[in-house]
């Protein structure tokens, strides 16, 4: 664990304010679930909860399904990272942090399509330069979750109706996988 130089007190009933350089860097927003648990050597520890994250093996299999079915590589995020991946390294994007223009996609609650000669492409991963063809929010409860993406494929075709429906169904799934 690495030591931030910071002190806080517990207040009277108990709370303790997360610092605001802490919360900026982990990305911590205000209404964030938080799971708070101990380790073997008595430290307690705060991990960003991520409802996408418990349902971590589904996630993996719906984006193998969707990117087979699609032919386009396929992500599924939570709100800050990529959590599975299909048809593109595993090891090179599961984990990475979402762009700042997903995230704002995101608590936008907008959806994305490409269209043939539009401006509007983003990438939607960190420091990976593929573009996004596809993206729909997870919503569950009314709160995001997270998002399914189709990436841009490698023979540059635009994705179908049919395609951005799977992707528009897999938002769909994960968000009553989530609600359950």
């Amino acid at each position: 664990m690495k030591a931030t130089g910071i002190v806080r007190r517990i207040d009277d009933l108990g709370r303790i304010v997360i610092p605001k350089e802490i919360r900026r860097t982990m990305r911590i927003r205000e209404g964030d679930p938080l799971e708070i648990y101990t380790d073997n050597d008595g430290e307690v520890v705060f991990k960003k909860y991520s409802p996408i994250g418990e349902l971590s093996p589904h996630s993996s299999q719906y984006a193998d399904v969707l990117c087979k079915n699609s032919g386009f590589p396929a992500l599924i995020c939570d709100r800050d990272h990529i959590v599975a991946a299909a048809g593109v390294s595993r090891k090179e994007y599961q984990g990475r942090r979402i762009s700042p223009e997903l995230e704002e996609l995101m608590e936008e609650r907008k959806n994305f399509s490409s269209k043939p000669g539009e401006s509007k492409n983003f990438v939607p991963v960190e420091g990976l330069e593929r573009k996004a063809s596809v993206v729909f929010p997870v919503i569950a409860s009314g709160d995001i979750s997270g998002a399914v993406i189709l990436l841009e494929n490698d023979s540059g075709s635009q994705p179908k109706d049919s395609d951005i429906k799977m992707a528009q169904v897999a938002a769909g799934f994960l968000s009553r996988q989530i609600e359950e």
